[in-house]
């Protein structure tokens, strides 16, 4: 948060913005209209947490509320999140806006509300100070000579946008304000495209490397580059992107990267979803009978998942994704592909997570590379080629089937992601493996019993047992008790990335507040650390039990 709003003490560099609040994720079609229904236990150990360490510790200037209801309310007019928790709990003096129309919602959609006149006052009087529209909030004059609200309850609003202003400076002399006089010359100089190779790189993650395929050697002499995210940079810049001045797509770094010296055959072959011209797949089959080695980079792409969009497609329909199976056509193509006796790379590109059984159990070598930004081709091409040792992990569990995921519509989190997810993910949460090994040995173990003032500290020693340098991402979970109400079955609470090289040790120090580990009491209304049994646990994932040592609080 400090990059974005950075470190001065009276301008703010940018407002940055925590979206959407609270409760959010769909479906497109019912945004406007749907009323989330989640305990209050999900509510906070789920849907508030991001929020409040925003607001209350990161000190966010900004929060847009969502389009759907809470509790019969639309959340940007809502008792609970927004006067309760946001302003009264959290004591959140920033500004907040509306998503786009979601105001207009409020009668037109939910029906809260008789007219634009209500729901305007309904949503300065719970504290959302501006619209992201242009027809609601309009009436709120005709509001004040109604009766509605008064001059000094609208001023209220007022006050907190011009606060927002003047900490960006809008209303002093350029040269008193920090962050005034930031060149043009600053966008895309040299630290900054190094920033973007950097991200790109860090988030690549390897997720399977059968027989060691990767890294490729340079000196092949003929390489297949399939697929429709091979040369694509709309696909590289995902969506509400800037525009850089160079965007270096997959197929021009390999290029970049291997010179004249080996031959590249190119084909997209196949589209996201379809096959468009059969005999353009047949000759890439044909033409691919001879390179040493295929790279098919696909996956999927901004323009089949976003907001409200006019796709349906096979898996894709309202800009929400239908099933999170990979594309049939790409799966029956990489059949074809593995039929040639070549070795494959896939390559993946995508905003989520992704099924893939099929590719998992047959394809050697698999990359999820995400939408990687104005770098992401260059970042690729290192990795495939070892010029940079990945050591990406997943956000987010990638499970094996539509079918182990409720209903789209539920919003409750029975079975839902890692930490209470009971079944076997294709790819767990935090996965990702590397082009050298690690290990973990106790520095220092935990105690085994504490009290919920006190902190859990260890330390653990790890070493990196390969023949190359790398990063660890060393990830410490706590599991919790399970005789008390529904508790994760295990939780992410600290991670470190570690530069490690080959044949060294490196020391890391853990210190978890156990106060961090309280959860919602259904019966108490409050956050409480459970007394019971725990066990903390470290390891490269969170399916990755490397050292586990059992504790208690009393």
């Amino acid at each position: 948060m400090n990059g974005l709003q950075g470190n001065d003490a009276t301008y703010l560099k940018a407002a940055a913005c925590a979206k959407h609040y609270a409760i959010h994720s769909g479906p497109e079609s019912l945004r406007h209209e749907f009323n989330a229904e989640v305990s209050d236990y999900d509510l906070w150990d789920t849907y508030l947490p991001a929020f409040q360490h925003l607001v209350v510790n990161a000190k966010v200037a900004g929060v847009m509320c969502a389009y759907n209801a809470y509790k019969g309310q639309p959340c940007c007019g809502n008792d609970i999140l927004m006067n309760n928790i946001l302003r009264n709990t959290w004591h959140f003096t920033g500004y907040v806006t509306s998503d786009c129309g979601a105001i207009d919602d409020f009668y037109q959609h939910h029906h809260s509300d008789a007219d634009a006149e209500s729901a305007a006052t309904k949503a300065v009087l719970h504290g959302t100070d501006v619209e992201c529209g242009h027809i609601t909030y309009k009436s709120l004059v005709q509001a004040v000579k109604h009766g509605k609200l008064t001059e000094k309850q609208l001023d209220e609003s007022v006050k907190r946008l011009f606060t927002i202003r003047f900490r960006l400076g809008m209303f002093d002399p350029p040269e008193q304000v920090k962050y005034a006089n930031i060149s043009i010359t600053s966008l895309e100089s040299k630290p900054h495209q190094e920033q973007a190779l950097k991200m790109a790189r860090q988030s690549i993650a390897l997720l399977k490397n059968d027989n060691h395929l990767l890294p490729l050697s340079k000196k092949l002499k003929k390489i297949a580059v399939l697929g429709p995210n091979a040369d694509n940079k709309e696909t590289l810049l995902a969506n509400y992107n800037g525009t850089p001045s160079k965007v270096v797509t997959p197929l021009e770094a390999i290029r970049e990267k291997l010179g004249k010296d080996t031959h590249i055959y190119y084909a997209a072959a196949t589209d996201f979803t379809s096959v468009k011209d059969s005999m353009v797949m047949n000759a890439a089959l044909d033409s691919v009978k001879d390179a040493d080695v295929i790279i098919y980079i696909g996956g999927i792409t901004p323009r089949l998942e976003g907001e409200e969009m006019p796709v349906n497609q096979p898996g894709f329909n309202g800009g929400d994704r239908t099933s999170i199976l990979l594309p049939q056509v790409q799966t029956g193509f990489m059949k074809k592909l593995k039929a040639t006796a070549k070795p494959v790379v896939f390559v993946m590109m995508t905003g989520s997570a992704i099924a893939m059984p099929w590719e998992a159990a047959n394809v050697p070598a698999i990359i999820n590379a995400w939408y990687g930004g104005q770098a992401a081709g260059t970042a690729l091409a290192d990795v495939l080629f070892g010029d940079y040792n990945p050591a990406g992990r997943l956000p987010v569990t990638f499970y094996q089937s539509d079918s182990d995921l409720p209903a789209f519509q539920d919003y409750t989190m029975n079975n839902r992601t890692y930490r209470y997810f009971k079944g076997k993910p294709l790819y767990p949460f935090g996965y990702g493996l590397s082009y050298t090994n690690f290990t973990y040995q106790w520095k220092q173990k935990p105690q085994s019993r504490y009290h919920a003032a006190d902190s859990l500290t260890f330390a653990v020693d790890i070493r990196n047992t390969g023949t190359r340098d790398g990063d660890e991402v060393a990830q410490v979970y706590i599991s919790y008790p399970q005789e008390q109400q529904r508790l994760p079955l295990k939780e992410l609470r600290q991670f470190m990335r570690i530069a490690v090289r080959h044949g060294q040790i490196r020391t890391l120090r853990f210190s978890i507040p156990l106060a961090s580990l309280a959860k919602w009491d259904e019966t108490l209304q409050q956050q409480v650390v459970y007394k019971g049994n725990y066990q903390v646990f470290t390891g490269s994932n969170s399916a990755d039990r490397r050292l586990v040592s059992n504790f208690s609080v009393e």
